[in-house]
C-alpha cells in the first residue's frame, strides 16, 4: 500500500513540477555514418560551385548535392583535416599532404600539388589543419608551417613554435601559437599585439569581424573584442556561459547573428538584434553535443560537422519548431500564444510553457482538443469539459465531455461548441459560464457553422451533414440530413469550411455549397477547379488558408478569386500529422500548426518561391551520361534531380516519362528507371506549387536494341536468311531435278510397266484363249464322257436284257438269235472304253493329283470312284463302268468314307467337290 502511495505521489509530482523544455528552434536534419557511409569525425564543411557541400571527414572527402552521397579518399589514403573551395577547385590538405580536386564525368579527380616536392620534414607529424586565399595567394596551415602557393611555387615559411590556426582579418594576418598568445603576420615576420598578453597558454579557434569590430574566440576564456589598448572580455552574459563549454569553432551571419560551436553543448545561435540566444544540442534535437566546423550553403543555412555526424539547420527558413523529446507533453492537438510563452492542449492535459518551463495545469489531465482565443480569454474544449484560461488563472466552465471545436457565427457573436453528445452554444462572450446546448439534437457533433439566423450546419464525426433548424431558444424544430437527401452515399468525414462568409463542405473530395432555392447541394466550381484531391483545409483568417493535398500542406494566400500556392515541405511534418485534428492559431504576423510531438510556426506572409533551375545526371552502369546518349538495352537508369537547395525553397518535383498523363512525385531527388523499352525518350521534370506544374528541366536519352536485335546480329540474321533461303534454293533445285529424273524414271517404268501389262494381257489372251480352246476340249471330253458312260449304261442294261432273255426264253435257237441280235447292238468297243478312261483322267487330272496328295492310301479303283461321285453318278451308274455289282460300289463306297475319315453326316459327294 505504501509503495503505491509513494508512486501515485510521485506521478503527481511529476505531472505538476516544471518541466525544462525548449523555445522555437529552426528545423534541423541529422546525417550519420549510416547515411553518409563514412567515418566519424567532421574537420570541415564549404558549399562548392556546382552546389553541393564537401566536408573533409577523416579519411574521406564526403560530396553531398542532396540526393546522394558520394565518398573519396586520397591516393595515400591519409586523414582529409581541412578544405577549401576556390570556383571548382575543391583544396584539401592532410598528412604531409595538399592538392586539390575537380569533378570529371561525375566523379572527383584528385591532383596533388606536394607530388615529389621534399616540403615537409621528415622529423615532424605535418597535417595541414586549415586552407585559406590571402591577398592572392592560397595558404595551407599546418602545426609548425605555412605553405604559401601562388599557383605554380610552394613558398614555405616555418615558425619557431606550435601554432593552433591562422586567422586572416580584413588585410591582417593572424597567427595563434598554442602557448604564447596571438601574433600579428606581416610577410615573414611577426609580431605580438600589444595588450593581448592574456590570450597566452589558450587556445584560439576564431577570429571574426562583426560590424567593425573584432572578436576573439578563445576555447576557454570565452570571447574577447579588440579594442585600441587591447582586449576586453565580450559583455554578454552568453560569454560566461560559453567558457565552461568550450569555443571550438565560431562565425557571424547575416541577420545580425553569431553562431558559436562548443566541445560539450552543441551550436548557440545568438541573435544581435533581440539580445536573445538558442542552444541546439542532443538535449532537443543534435545528434552530438561537439561541434568541429561550421559550414554555409547559398541559402545561409547552416552545415555543423560534429564530433561523430552532420547536422543541416536551417536558420533562415520561415518555419519554426517547438520540440519535446521526453513524451511528457504528448501529441500536441492545439496551440495558442500567451504573452510570454505557449497554451497548448494535447493528449496528456493542457500545458502552459513560459520563459523555457513547461508545465501541466491542474485537473487538466487527459485529452484536450481544441484552443480558441475570445478576447483576452482561452476557451479550452476538453475530453471532459470546457476550461477557460485567463491571465494564467484557469477555470472549468462546463462539464459537457469533447468540446472538439469552437466557431464564431458570421451573422452575430454566437460562438457554437461541437461536443460528443450535440452543440453547446455561447450568446454572451463576457459571460462564457451561460452556455445552453441544442435541445433534440444529441450526436456528436465535429464541426458548426451559421451563417443565417435559426439555422446551423452541423458536420457528424462520422458521417453526414446536418441542417438544423431551432427557435430563439435553441429548441430543436427540425434537422434535414442533406447527404441522405442529395442521395451521396459516401459522406464520411464531412468538412465545413468558411470562406469569406460563405460555407462550403468538403465531402468525399468534392466542394459543395448549399442552394437555399433549390434545396440542393451544388458543385462550387472555384474550389473544384483550384483545390482538388483535398484531404483537408483548415482557416487562418479571411485571405489565407492551409490544405492537405495528396500529403502536402499548402499555404494558400487568396487574393480575390485568384489563390496563391506556397508548399511547405513534407520534411517538417512527415509522419507526424494528426490525421483530422489539424489545427491553426493566428497570432499577429505568424501562426501555429499542431503536431504529434510540438508544434510549428510559420510566418504568414511566407512564400515560398521555389527553385526554378535544376540540374539532371544520369547514370548507367556508374557512368555519366550525355544528354540523347544512348544505354543499353535492360539496364538501369539513375536519373538524380538536383536543385541546389537544402532548406525551406526546395523545389516540390514531378516527373513524367515521353509525356504520360501522370504526375510522378520524384522521392529525394531520384528517379530510377528500368525495363525501357528501345527507342528514344524523354523524361520531363515538373515543379508543382500545388495548383500548377511548371516543366523545369527534361533529359533525352536513348535505348539500344537488344543485343539480339544489334547490327552485327542484324547481319549475322541477313547472311543466316540468305544462307538459309541460298540452300533452300538449291535443295529445291535439287529435288527439282531429281523430281524430273524421277518422272523420267517413272515414265520409263510406266512405259516398262505397260508394255509389261500389254505383253502379259497379251498373254493372258493367249492363255484365256488356250483355256477356252482347253474348256471347249474339256467339254467336249465331258460329253464324249457322258457319252461313253451312256454307253456303258446301255451295255449294261444289255446285259441285263441278256440275262432276262436266258432266264425267260426257253426255245434255244430263238434264245440264241435273240442273243446275237442284242449282243450285236449293244457290242462295246474295246478301244471306246480305253478313250473314255484317258479323257476322264484328263479332264480331272487335278482333281485326282489333289486327292493322290491328301490322301496317299487310296487305290487306283479308288480314286476311280471318287471320280465318278465327283461327276454326280449313281451308284447304279457306277456299277457297270466298275464291272462290279451295286452292292459292290455300296461296300466299295463304304470302305472310301473310311480312308476318307468322313463321319456319318458327312456327305461323301459333297466332301469331293470341295477338293
Amino acid at each position: 500500500m505504501k509503495s503505491i502511495l509513494l508512486k501515485l505521489l510521485f506521478f503527481f509530482f511529476f505531472i505538476t513540477a516544471p518541466i525544462q523544455s525548449q523555445e522555437l528552434l529552426p528545423f534541423v536534419e541529422n546525417y550519420n555514418k549510416s547515411n553518409y557511409q563514412g567515418d566519424n569525425q567532421i574537420w570541415s564543411v564549404a558549399q562548392g560551385k556546382d552546389k553541393a557541400m564537401y566536408f573533409a571527414n577523416n579519411h574521406y572527402l564526403l560530396r553531398y548535392d542532396g540526393v546522394i552521397w558520394e565518398k573519396y579518399t586520397l591516393p595515400n589514403k591519409t586523414i582529409i583535416r581541412s578544405i577549401m573551395i576556390e570556383n571548382d577547385k575543391i583544396y584539401s590538405g592532410s598528412y604531409k599532404e595538399f592538392g586539390y580536386w575537380y569533378r570529371k564525368n561525375g566523379k572527383m579527380q584528385y591532383v596533388s600539388i606536394t607530388k615529389n616536392l621534399r616540403l615537409f620534414d621528415e622529423k615532424d607529424n605535418e597535417e595541414i589543419w586549415k586552407i585559406f586565399r590571402f591577398k592572392g595567394f592560397v595558404y595551407f596551415q599546418s602545426f609548425n608551417d605555412v605553405f604559401i602557393y601562388d599557383g605554380k611555387h610552394i613558398k614555405k615559411i616555418k615558425f619557431p613554435f606550435l601554432i593552433s590556426y591562422c586567422f586572416p582579418v580584413d588585410q591582417n594576418l593572424y597567427v595563434a601559437s598554442v602557448d604564447k598568445g596571438m601574433f600579428k603576420m606581416e610577410d615573414s615576420k611577426i609580431s605580438n599585439p600589444k595588450g593581448w598578453n592574456i590570450l597566452k597558454n589558450t587556445v584560439v579557434h576564431a577570429v571574426e569581424k562583426y560590424k567593425g569590430k573584432t572578436f576573439i574566440f578563445t576555447h576557454k576564456k570565452g570571447i574577447f573584442t579588440v579594442e585600441k589598448n587591447g582586449l576586453r572580455p565580450w559583455n554578454n552574459p552568453l560569454n560566461e556561459t560559453l567558457k565552461s563549454k568550450g569555443i571550438n569553432v565560431a562565425r557571424f551571419i547575416k541577420n545580425n547573428k553569431l553562431i558559436v560551436g562548443t566541445g560539450n553543448k552543441g551550436v548557440f545561435i545568438y541573435d544581435f538584434t533581440t539580445d536573445a540566444f538558442k542552444n541546439i544540442d542532443r538535449n532537443n534535437v543534435l545528434m552530438n553535443n561537439s561541434v568541429l566546423s561550421i559550414g554555409f550553403d547559398k541559402e545561409e543555412d547552416l552545415w555543423l560537422g560534429l564530433d561523430n555526424g552532420i547536422a543541416h539547420v536551417e536558420i533562415n527558413s520561415p518555419i519554426s519548431f517547438f520540440y519535446d523529446n521526453s513524451g511528457f507533453l504528448g501529441s500536441v492537438y492545439s496551440v495558442a500564444t500567451l504573452d510570454k510563452g505557449y497554451l497548448i492542449a494535447s493528449n496528456h492535459g493542457i500545458f502552459e510553457f513560459d520563459s523555457g518551463n513547461l508545465k501541466m495545469l491542474s485537473n487538466t489531465q487527459g485529452q484536450g482538443w481544441n484552443i480558441t482565443k475570445i478576447g483576452n480569454k482561452y476557451i479550452i474544449g476538453h475530453n471532459d469539459g470546457t476550461f477557460c484560461y485567463e491571465k494564467g488563472v484557469l477555470s472549468k466552465i462546463n462539464n459537457v465531455n469533447g468540446g472538439w471545436n469552437l466557431s464564431k457565427s458570421s451573422i452575430n457573436d454566437t460562438y457554437f461548441q461541437s461536443t460528443y453528445s450535440g452543440i453547446l452554444v455561447y450568446t454572451n462572450a463576457t459571460n462564457l459560464n451561460d452556455t445552453k446546448k441544442i435541445n433534440d439534437f444529441s450526436k456528436p457533433i465535429k464541426y458548426v457553422a451559421q451563417n443565417k439566423k435559426n439555422e446551423i450546419w452541423a458536420a457528424d464525426n462520422y458521417r453526414g451533414l446536418y441542417r438544423v433548424f431551432f427557435d430563439d431558444h435553441f429548441k430543436t424544430k427540425k434537422v434535414e440530413n442533406i447527404t441522405q437527401q442529395n442521395k451521396i452515399k459516401n459522406d464520411f468525414g464531412v468538412k465545413i469550411f468558411e470562406f469569406r462568409k460563405e460555407i462550403l463542405f468538403l465531402i468525399n473530395n468534392i466542394w459543395y455549397t448549399f442552394n437555399s432555392i433549390s434545396g440542393k447541394l451544388e458543385e462550387n466550381k472555384l474550389f473544384n477547379t483550384n483545390f482538388k484531391n483535398v484531404s483537408d483545409v483548415v482557416a487562418i483568417d479571411e485571405n489565407h488558408f492551409i490544405v492537405l493535398q495528396e500529403g502536402i500542406l499548402y499555404h494558400i494566400y487568396a487574393n480575390g478569386n485568384r489563390f496563391i500556392w506556397n508548399m511547405i515541405q513534407e520534411k517538417y511534418y512527415k509522419g507526424k500529422l494528426i490525421n483530422e485534428n489539424l489545427r491553426i492559431f493566428k497570432s499577429r504576423n505568424h501562426y501555429l500548426l499542431n503536431l504529434d510531438d510540438g508544434f510549428i510556426l510559420l510566418q504568414l506572409g511566407y512564400e515560398n518561391r521555389q527553385n526554378n533551375v535544376v540540374k539532371i545526371e544520369a547514370y548507367n552502369e556508374n557512368e555519366l551520361l550525355a544528354n540523347d546518349q544512348k544505354i543499353k538495352h535492360n539496364t538501369e537508369l539513375r536519373i538524380n534531380i538536383i536543385s541546389g537547395i537544402y532548406g525551406a525553397r526546395r523545389p516540390n518535383l514531378f516527373y513524367q516519362i515521353d509525356k504520360g498523363k501522370n504526375y510522378i512525385p520524384i522521392s529525394n531527388g531520384k528517379i530510377v528507371l528500368n525495363n525501357l523499352a528501345s527507342g528514344s525518350h524523354s523524361v520531363f521534370v515538373f515543379k508543382h506549387d500545388g495548383a500548377n506544374y511548371d516543366q523545369v528541366a527534361m533529359f533525352d536519352f536513348r535505348v539500344a536494341q537488344p543485343w539480339y536485335f544489334s547490327a552485327w546480329m542484324v547481319l549475322l540474321y541477313l547472311v543466316i536468311i540468305g544462307a538459309i533461303l541460298f540452300f533452300y534454293y538449291k535443295w529445291n533445285k535439287f529435288r527439282y531435278t531429281q523430281k524430273l529424273k524421277l518422272q523420267a524414271e517413272e515414265l520409263k517404268h510406266q512405259r516398262e510397266i505397260l508394255e509389261m501389262e500389254l505383253k502379259k494381257e497379251n498373254e493372258m489372251n493367249i492363255q484365256e484363249y488356250e483355256k477356252h480352246i482347253l474348256e471347249l476340249e474339256l467339254q467336249s471330253k465331258s460329253s464324249e464322257v457322258a457319252g461313253k458312260s451312256l454307253s456303258i449304261a446301255k451295255q449294261t442294261e444289255m446285259i441285263d436284257k441278256i440275262q432276262n432273255i436266258l432266264d425267260s426264253e426257253k426255245d434255244f435257237n430263238k434264245l440264241k438269235s435273240e442273243i446275237k441280235k442284242a449282243i450285236k447292238i449293244n457290242e462295246v468297243n474295246k478301244h471306246e472304253w480305253e478313250v473314255f478312261e484317258t479323257n476322264l483322267n484328263q479332264i480331272h487330272n487335278e482333281f485326282i493329283v489333289n486327292l493322290s496328295k491328301k490322301f496317299p492310301q487310296l487305290t487306283p479303283k479308288d480314286i476311280k470312284l471318287c471320280v465318278y461321285l465327283k461327276m454326280n453318278l449313281s451308284s447304279k451308274e457306277i456299277a457297270p463302268m466298275m464291272n462290279i455289282s451295286f452292292r459292290g460300289v455300296e461296300l466299295h463306297r463304304y470302305r472310301l468314307r473310311k480312308k476318307l475319315n468322313l463321319t456319318q453326316e458327312e456327305n461323301l459327294s459333297k466332301f469331293l467337290l470341295t477338293l
